[in-house]
């Protein structure tokens, strides 16, 4: 390899003469002859003709720069046949190489418009969404080929009115979004599911206690275990509470301060937090037992990554506190979470949560703001996997091997 192909990005030239202005213009040839014929293998090439083609290569600062090839045209001796030298990263009657697509779409789908791209790339608005869509087209390929992951989390977000709630698919140990697919019923995710890649492969599923998708997780993931998520688990005892609360005191309920005293985990107030607390739920027997209640409930939820052993032995504090509960004004949380009680277990030996899957959807909401919405769910889609959850490669340069040189 020549160190001018290394410093252009395309291996296996020879720069012959360069010149600068509004653009850099590059001229270079070959710098070995290809080794074998690409129809026979052969070997006995000659050259028959040298043709010039020039392509758009890539950005240097502010400047395009346009490469201007002799590409010479072989001979083969061998089966008669004609072919064209090739270079990697330049496709056969292409007037613009990989590099330059590329560095078009990142820039595209990082938010430069259009019309900034036509100007600095030299190129139309029709051609920057032509290549865009080329390469989302090419992400959509590889990821109906990928497989299912080990740690999947399964959570709902709102998509539009007209269309409803979507479904998001996250690979909670790679920390990316797998997939979003409309719907969040056993009906309208049945067909999707059925045609997932390495369903079998999934040991884990994280969700919310959602009914619907733990049917869907039994059906179509035989193989994982279900784990409650706790992030969701803790806002449920917080949301049940807070009820119980405003039917006890309607008027204190309506306290800002109050309110984040009542919310928070009693082991993070402060000394002077935990007397005001305190002081105000002697008022109400029956809500301060419910609040004791209610932060050993917390504090058991949260435990994760206990071995088996130490599982079963916190297993009997949480059965005698959700009988006490189920007594109390906080029955149907016991009632659900006993419902709930071997995922909720499962989850003390694991450590991830959907929080993860939470941010993606904040990131989701930025990303439909930022298109003013969007009518096509599935340009929704790639735009979610493109900047959250795709990961895959497209067509970078290759270095190919060492042809000789040319005579």
């Amino acid at each position: 390899m020549s160190h001018a192909g290394m410093i252009i990005g395309i291996p296996g030239l020879e720069v012959m003469r360069v010149k600068s202005k509004r653009r850099i213009d590059v001229w270079a040839r070959p710098f070995r002859r290809e080794a074998s014929c690409k129809h026979c293998g052969g070997s006995q090439l000659r050259i028959k003709a040298t043709h010039k083609r020039t392509v758009k290569h890539t950005r240097r600062g502010n400047q395009v720069m346009i490469l201007h090839l002799k590409v010479p045209k072989y001979h083969c001796q061998a089966c008669g046949r004609y072919f064209r030298h090739t270079f990697p990263g330049l496709r056969p009657r292409y007037r613009s190489s990989d590099t330059y697509q590329m560095e078009v779409y990142e820039a595209h789908d990082g938010g430069v418009t259009q019309r900034k791209l036509s100007r600095t790339h030299q190129i139309s608005g029709a051609t920057v969404e032509r290549w865009y869509r080329a390469h989302l087209s090419i992400k959509r390929s590889e990821m109906d080929r990928r497989r299912c992951p080990r740690v999947l989390g399964i959570d709902e977000h709102f998509f539009t009115r007209r269309k409803g709630f979507a479904t998001t698919f996250v690979d909670l140990k790679n920390h990316t979004v797998f997939d979003v697919k409309l719907g969040r019923s056993a009906p309208s995710l049945r067909p999707y599911l059925k045609g997932l890649r390495g369903r079998d492969n999934v040991q884990v599923v994280v969700m919310d206690l959602s009914e619907t998708y733990r049917s869907i997780a039994r059906q179509h993931f035989p193989n994982a275990t279900i784990v409650a998520d706790r992030f969701h688990v803790v806002r449920l005892i917080n949301q049940h509470f807070m009820k119980v609360w405003q039917q006890h005191d309607p008027e204190g309920r309506k306290n800002r301060g109050l309110i984040s005293l009542m919310r928070r985990h009693q082991w993070n107030l402060k000394d002077e937090q935990h007397a005001n607390l305190m002081t105000y739920l002697a008022g109400y027997p029956v809500l301060q037992q419910l609040y004791v209640a209610k932060q050993r409930l917390a504090r058991l939820m949260l435990l994760k990554t206990l071995t088996a052993k130490r599982a079963r032995k916190k297993l009997p504090q949480l059965l005698e506190l959700l009988d006490q509960l189920r007594d109390s004004p906080l029955r149907t949380l016991a009632k659900t979470l006993t419902s709930w009680l071997e995922p909720v277990v499962a989850m003390w030996r694991f450590s991830k949560t959907n929080g993860i899957t939470e941010g993606f959807h904040n990131k989701m909401e930025m990303i439909s703001r930022r298109a003013y919405g969007f009518r096509n769910f599935e340009n929704y889609r790639l735009r979610v996997l493109t900047h959250c959850g795709w990961d895959g490669i497209i067509n970078r340069v290759r270095v190919n091997a060492r042809p000789p040189l040319i005579g």
